[in-house]
């Protein structure tokens, strides 16, 4: 299969410039033959905490059909950055979208302490189940806890995608931690990150894949909106810019 990640710039709380700019994201991701997108942390609304509860909303919202709508058409199945409403408050959520299936919701199950002002912890592991993999999404801070991988290696999962929304250090950090964990338990890990202002941070880029060794295969600059695609078969990598 080929799992595509995506590295873009959102404006902040525009919500429907950010739907857009994803959805023609998407089709192009299509058109490289993709069978699953991930995009970064709260890539609709930007990383903006203090946003969290103007704009948190439920999977079901209409404004999302756009994306059931293609995952079903183009058979692609996609996960977009979002708050979300639970019992608790609200979550740091990536809402996944697959072809003819029901909607998923996976919430950010550990958080730094900047985000428990504004956060609430999710409680469950999300596994997509694809083509014959078995694919497990974090989300930032979380993918950086040893716990949270071996949960999702617990579970069986073949493939990790982080989705994240990181400054300079931050993604320092993440090459060196990504690296030791995929060549340890011999699993491919993905990056998916953001451009551009973020909250009080500049994200920089740098979207990565790792393969099973543990060796950095392909990755983007700190300045453009990209895609990399993984082709889990050949473990080939593409890269669109």
């Amino acid at each position: 299969m080929k799992i595509c990640i995506a590295q873009t710039k959102s404006e902040k709380g525009k919500v429907q410039e950010n739907i857009q700019n994803h959805l023609r994201i998407i089709e192009r991701a299509i058109k490289l033959n993709s069978d699953l997108i991930i995009f970064p942390e709260l890539s609709i609304t930007n990383y903006e905490p203090d946003l969290a509860k103007e704009f948190a909303t439920d999977i079901e919202n209409s404004i999302f059909n756009p994306f059931q709508e293609l995952s079903d058409n183009k058979e692609i199945s996609i996960g977009i950055g979002m708050p979300t409403n639970s019992i608790n408050g609200i979550n740091i959520s990536m809402l996944i979208f697959q072809p003819t299936q029901k909607r998923v919701v996976y919430s950010k199950q550990l958080l730094h302490a900047d985000e428990l002002p504004y956060f609430v912890c999710g409680n469950d592991q999300t596994i997509l189940n694809s083509k014959g993999m078995k694919i497990s999404i974090g989300i930032c801070y979380e993918t950086m806890q040893r716990e949270h991988f071996l949960n999702a290696n617990k579970m069986g999962a073949d493939l990790y995608i982080a989705s994240v929304a990181k400054p300079k250090d931050g993604i320092e950090k993440a090459y060196k931690h990504f690296a030791q964990i995929a060549e340890e338990f011999n699993t491919p890990i993905l990056m998916s990150n953001c451009i551009g202002q973020c909250d009080n941070f500049m994200s920089v880029g740098q979207s990565a894949i790792w393969n099973k060794n543990g060796e950095l295969v392909a990755q983007l600059d700190t300045n453009n909106e990209g895609l990399l695609i993984l082709d889990t078969k050949t473990e080939q990598t593409e890269i669109a810019q």
